[in-house]
C-alpha cells in the first residue's frame, strides 16, 4: 500500500498572501532574511559610491555634498552593511536556510520567536531608512555614535529625532538579533537527530553556535548602552556627557551634578563591536571548511583543532575589544593586556588557515564557483588578517588609528571576506533556497558564476589594497573631499589624488561586477532546469531526500539517523562518498 503523504510547513502549495507573511517556516523566513539582505546590501552599495563619487570627483553634478551631509550617509552605510547585511545574511539568512537540516530536523526549535525576530529584524530596517527621512537628516557620528556628539541633540544636523531613530533602530535589531539566537542554541542543543553528536557536526553548525553564543552576549551589552545614552538625550543623566562638557556652544553640565565618561561608552560599545566582527565571520569560517573538504574530497583536516579554535576565537574576540580604544587614554597596563590578547587571537586564526591549506594540499579539487568563492576567503581573510598583529601594537596604532589603513584592515578581513562567504554558500545552495516540493531547484550557471567570482576577486583586492598606501600616507578617514583643502593637509591630499582616483575606479568595477550575479540570478530563476537531489556529491544532511525543503513527511518511515562524521570520501580521489545518512559503505557503492 502506497504511504499516506501529509504536507509539512515549507510546502509550496498556494496560501493566502497573509498566511504567507505570518508564516513560521524556516525555510520562507530564512529566504525573507536573504531579500531583506538583498535591499540593504544594494542600499549600502549605492550610499558607497555616492561617497567615492563625491570624494574624487566633487564638481559631479550629484546631490550636493557637504561635510555636514557627507557624515550623515558615512552612519548609514557602515550601520546598514555591519548590521543588516554582514550580520543578518550569513546568520539569520543561511542559518534559518539550512542549520535545522544539517542536524536532522526538519524545523527550527522556536518557530514562533523565529518569525518574531525577522519583522522586528525588518522593522529596524525601516526605522533606520525613516532617520535619513527627517528635517535635519540622519545622524553624522558614524556606526559607532561616540558620545558627547550622540548624547546631545544640539551637537549637529541629524544629531535630534535622526539620532533617535538610529538608537531605536539598532536597539530593535539586538532584540530581533537575540530572538535568532535563542532559536539557533536551542536548535543546536535540542533538535539533533538521532546519532548527531557533538563531534558528528558539521562545522557550518559550530560556526553557527559560535556567532550565537557571542549573540546573546554582545548584543545585551549594546541595548544596555543604548538605553543608558537615550537617558542621557532625554532623562537629563550623565552617562557618557562629562560636568562642564562645551559642546557646539552650550555649556552641558554646568550645574555641578552628573559626571559622566564617553569613555564608558567606548568600553560598552567596543565589548559588542568586535565579537560582531565574528558573528558575522564564523558562519563564513564553518563554510569554507565544509566546502573546501568537498570539492577537495578529503576529510576536514584536524577537525577537532577547527572545533577548538572556532570556539577558542569566540572567547577571545570578547576579551580584545579594547585595542579599539588604544587612542583613548588608557592606562599602560590595561593597553598591553590588549594588544597581547589581540596578537594571541592570531593563534587559532593561523591554526584555521593552516587546516584549509592542508585540506586541499595534492588535491585535485573540483574548481566549480563556490570552491573559487571558499579560496577567495581564504584569501581575504589571510590578506586582511596580516594587518591586524600591526594595529595591536599601541605605538603603530597611535599613528594609524583614524586613516585608511583600518578602513583598508577591516573591509578585506571583514566586509570583503564575509560577502565571499556569502556568494560560496548562495551558489551552493541556491537549489536548496529554490527548492520547491521536495524537489531541489536549479543550479546558478557556472560560466557567468566564474566570470563574476574573478571580477569581484580582483575587484576587492583593487579596491582596499590601495587604502593600505593611502592610510600610510596619513589619509584621514571621513574627509568629505580631497580637493580645495588648504596648508599642508591640502598638499597631502593633493599628492594622494592619483591614488584615490585608481581606488574609485576600481570600487566602480567592484559594483559593476554584481551585475553579474544579479544576471545570473535572473537568468537561472527564469529559465534554469532542477538540479539532481545532490548536485555537489556532499556528505552533510541538508541533501538528504526527506529534508528537502518542503519534502513530505511519510507515515511510518524510519526516523533519520547521522552514521558519521562529514567529509568522508574513499579511494584516491575521493570517487566514493558516504553521506551522514549512509549506514554501511555497501548502501553506498550499490548507489554508484
Amino acid at each position: 500500500m502506497k504511504p499516506s503523504l501529509t504536507p509539512r510547513a515549507g510546502t509550496t502549495a498556494r496560501r493566502p498572501l497573509l498566511a504567507r507573511l505570518l508564516t513560521t517556516d524556516h525555510h520562507h523566513l530564512g529566504i525573507a532574511y536573504l531579500l531583506l539582505a538583498l535591499v540593504s546590501v544594494v542600499i549600502g552599495t549605492t550610499l558607497s559610491l555616492h561617497m567615492r563619487i563625491h570624494l574624487t570627483w566633487p564638481q559631479v553634478p550629484l546631490e550636493r555634498i557637504l561635510p555636514g551631509s557627507y557624515l550623515p550617509i558615512v552612519t548609514i552605510h557602515g550601520t546598514i552593511m555591519l548590521f543588516f547585511v554582514l550580520t543578518t545574511a550569513p546568520q539569520s539568512g543561511f542559518g534559518n536556510l539550512v542549520l535545522p537540516a544539517q542536524l536532522g530536523t526538519r524545523r527550527m526549535a522556536l518557530p514562533l520567536i523565529n518569525a518574531l525576530g525577522f519583522w522586528i529584524t525588518a522593522l529596524a530596517l525601516l526605522v533606520l531608512c525613516a532617520s535619513s527621512l527627517t528635517e535635519a537628516g540622519a545622524p553624522l557620528s558614524g556606526w559607532t555614535a561616540y558620545p558627547p556628539l550622540s548624547a546631545v541633540a544640539s551637537a549637529g544636523p541629524g544629531q535630534g529625532p535622526g539620532m533617535d531613530l538610529w538608537l531605536l533602530s539598532i536597539a530593535l535589531f539586538g532584540i530581533g538579533a537575540t530572538l535568532s539566537a535563542i532559536n539557533t542554541l536551542v536548535t543546536i542543543l535540542r533538535g539533533r537527530c538521532t546519532g548527531m553528536t557533538w563531534d558528528r557536526m558539521p562545522l557550518t553548525v559550530w560556526g553557527w553556535f559560535t556567532a550565537a553564543l557571542l549573540s546573546l552576549l554582545a548584543f545585551s551589552v549594546l541595548l544596555a548602552a543604548i538605553t543608558l545614552l537615550l537617558c542621557d538625550r532625554h532623562l537629563g543623566t550623565s552617562f557618557f556627557v562629562p560636568t562642564g562638557d562645551l559642546v557646539n556652544g552650550v555649556l552641558h553640565g554646568a550645574g555641578g551634578h552628573g559626571d559622566g565618561s564617553p569613555l564608558l561608552w567606548l568600553h560598552l560599545f567596543w565589548f559588542f563591536g568586535h565579537p560582531e566582527v565574528y558573528i558575522a565571520i564564523l558562519p563564513g569560517m564553518g563554510l569554507t571548511s565544509m566546502l573546501l573538504a568537498n570539492f577537495a574530497r578529503r576529510r576536514v583536516f584536524a577537525y577537532g583543532t577547527m572545533v577548538a579554535t572556532t570556539l577558542l576565537i569566540g572567547l577571545l574576540g570578547i576579551l580584545v575589544w579594547g585595542h579599539h580604544m588604544f587612542v583613548a587614554g588608557l592606562s599602560p597596563f590595561a593597553i598591553s593586556a590588549f594588544s597581547i590578547s589581540t596578537v594571541a587571537i592570531a593563534v587559532p586564526a593561523s591554526a584555521k588557515v593552516l587546516s584549509w591549506l592542508a585540506t586541499v594540499w595534492r588535491s585535485h579539487p573540483r574548481y566549480t564557483t563556490p570552491m573559487l568563492f571558499a579560496l577567495g576567503f581564504v584569501s581575504l581573510f589571510i590578506t586582511g588578517g596580516l594587518t591586524g598583529p600591526i594595529l595591536a601594537q599601541p605605538m603603530l596604532d597611535q599613528y594609524l588609528h583614524n586613516t585608511y589603513f583600518v578602513v583598508a584592515h577591516f573591509h578585506l578581513i571583514m566586509a570583503m571576506a564575509g560577502i565571499f562567504g556569502v556568494f560560496a554558500a548562495t551558489y551552493y545552495w541556491f537549489p536548496l533556497i529554490t527548492a520547491r516540493d521536495g524537489r531541489p531547484g536549479p543550479l546558478l550557471a557556472e560560466k557567468l558564476g566564474r566570470w563574476h567570482f574573478w571580477c569581484t576577486f580582483l575587484g576587492a583586492y583593487a579596491t582596499f589594497l590601495p587604502m593600505h598606501l593611502a592610510g600610510l600616507a596619513g589619509q584621514p578617514r571621513h574627509y568629505s573631499q580631497l580637493t580645495g583643502i588648504p596648508n599642508h593637509a591640502g598638499e597631502l591630499m593633493a599628492r594622494l589624488y592619483p591614488l584615490n582616483s585608481f581606488i574609485t575606479h576600481a570600487a566602480l568595477f567592484l559594483a559593476a561586477s554584481q551585475l553579474l550575479f544579479l544576471a545570473n540570478l535572473v537568468r537561472t530563476l527564469r529559465h534554469g532546469a532542477p538540479a539532481a537531489d545532490n548536485p555537489w556529491d556532499a556528505t552533510t544532511l541538508e541533501w538528504h531526500p526527506d529534508l528537502l525543503p518542503g519534502a513530505p513527511e511519510q507515515e511510518g518511515s524510519a526516523p533519520i539517523a547521522v552514521y558519521r562524521a562529514p567529509c568522508f570520501y574513499l579511494g584516491d580521489e575521493g570517487e566514493t562518498f558516504l553521506p551522514q545518512w549512509q549506514s554501511d559503505a555497501t548502501d553506498a557503492a550499490n548507489q554508484e
